[in-house]
């Protein structure tokens, strides 16, 4: 691996030298734009507006816009003399209970190195914070934005992942939140009841990325002139009123895993259940509806 950063981790008056990694890597297949038509390949240029000159990519700035609506460009060597960035260090502010962060403000993951000659402070750090159940809050400087970051523990490695602010997360706005939804405490039962069945340990290695297999058997049968996916007809799927006896849908539900556990094989009606009754208790109803009521 290659470093992208090389700072201090700042810890009170400790200061840990490191080298920061990118923690993951994509496995996407590289592909580039074509003409559907012959293939043939789409290039894009950088060029002014309203002409054919192209400018170099050391020529580019950025366009900004004051407060008063006034345009004001900033170059790189402009951006360079932010206070910000000339700090190389990972700052941490504080330590908080892991679980008080919600993932949902995880962004990228890194791995910090030690790159001092001795790793004892760096192992010390790693060994504290993995003790603590924490997470440290800290700042930094990375490709002259300021980010916000929470330092943790990944096997013995201290890792830093990047915090969205605040303000990046939207704050949900459904009409469905105001409505009263009344669940009976049957359907939670069952539904805690089937959480029940599923729960086990994380293991990541037991899942797969089924796009990129596919993709791959399309690439080579398309090489090879042939059809990858000759049944490609995608299977009916029911709608709300059709699955309108959730409860009964919970307990099928329940049941089929019951069944999966045991080693059995699971029964088609497991699904389709819910599904005949839902069915039949719409097709009761436009009966009814059809039949004038006695006086």
């Amino acid at each position: 691996m290659r470093s992208i950063w090389k700072g201090d981790l700042s810890f009170g008056l400790v200061n840990v030298p490191v080298k920061v990694y990118s923690a993951i890597e994509s496995h996407d297949r590289t592909s580039h734009q074509v003409d559907a038509k012959d293939g043939t390949r789409i290039r894009y240029r950088r060029v002014r507006e309203g002409t054919d000159v192209e400018v170099d990519y050391a020529n580019l700035a950025n366009a900004y816009e004051s407060d008063a609506g006034k345009p004001v460009i900033l170059t790189k060597e402009d951006l360079a003399t932010l206070p910000v960035n000339r700090s190389p260090e990972i700052s941490i502010i504080e330590f908080v209970p892991a679980d008080q962060v919600d993932p949902i403000y995880f962004d990228k993951p890194y791995y910090l190195e030690p790159s001092s000659k001795s790793p004892k402070a760096y192992t010390l750090l790693a060994q504290a914070l993995a003790s603590a159940d924490r997470l440290a809050i800290a700042t930094f400087t990375l490709r002259s934005r300021t980010s916000l970051a929470a330092l943790r523990v990944v096997d013995k490695v201290i890792t830093l992942q990047t915090l969205r602010w605040p303000d990046e997360v939207r704050k949900p706005d459904f009409a469905f939140l105001d409505d009263d939804v009344e669940i009976r405490p049957q359907e939670l039962e069952m539904a805690s009841s089937l959480i029940g069945t599923m729960a086990t340990d994380f293991d990541p290695d037991q899942y797969q990325d089924v796009y990129e297999q596919e993709l791959a058997k399309l690439i080579e049968a398309k090489a090879a002139g042939a059809q990858a996916f000759p049944d490609t007809a995608e299977k009916p799927t029911a709608d709300d009123d059709e699955v309108a006896d959730l409860l009964a849908a919970l307990r099928a539900s329940v049941k089929d895993r019951a069944g999966v556990e045991s080693g059995a094989e699971p029964k088609a009606a497991a699904t389709t259940g819910p599904v005949k009754k839902a069915t039949a208790k719409k097709a009761a109803k436009k009966t009814a509806a059809k039949t004038p009521k006695s006086a």
